[in-house]
């Protein structure tokens, strides 16, 4: 018996994005389960609550399980080292999602250091497809808050989420 490729995607998901929803498809292609973190991160200042954040990205999940090529995916929210959390659910991989070389400067920062905490867990990038290479969630608040169209940006049903939260600020 084969052992079973485990991922571990982590982000804040402050709201997600058909970006980030590209990306956990895709790598649910790459692994047989795949455990998408969701970050509590106050440091970004997120507009949703951690238990919000991870419903919307469990809302993403169930309009796409047909997508998911069999791959059992779990939502977790986390508030250690993204390194602990994902040898906490066995992950051999960090799944990192790129849209610009300003992301790999980044990115290629946290993999040095988290080579260093674990040498055996490997992390993977997977480029954003072209037509989501521009969409950040901090941008997604903005325009929303501005009452910009951020239809192209997130789900319908994420949309709605964001749109309320707006107008209670």
């Amino acid at each position: 018996m084969s052992k079973q490729r485990v991922g571990f995607y982590p982000g804040t998901f402050d709201p997600v994005t058909l970006g980030h929803r590209d990306i956990f498809l895709r790598a649910a292609q790459l692994v047989d389960r795949l455990v998408i973190g969701v970050a509590i991160n106050l440091n970004k200042g997120p507009m949703f609550t951690l238990e919000e954040r991870v419903d919307m990205v469990r809302e993403e999940l169930d309009t796409a399980k047909e997508n998911l090529n069999g791959c059992v995916v779990e939502v977790r929210p986390y508030d250690d080292l993204t390194i602990h959390c994902a040898q906490e659910h066995g992950a051999g991989i960090i799944i990192r999602g790129l849209r610009a070389v300003a992301d790999f400067e980044y990115e290629y920062q946290l993999v040095g250091m988290n080579r260093q905490l674990d040498a055996n867990i490997e992390t993977i990038f997977i480029m954003a497809n072209h037509e989501y290479q521009f969409i950040a969630s901090r941008l997604v608040k903005e325009i929303a808050q501005l009452n910009g169209d951020i239809r192209s940006f997130v789900s319908a049903p994420v949309a709605e989420r964001l749109l309320d939260r707006v107008k209670l600020t």
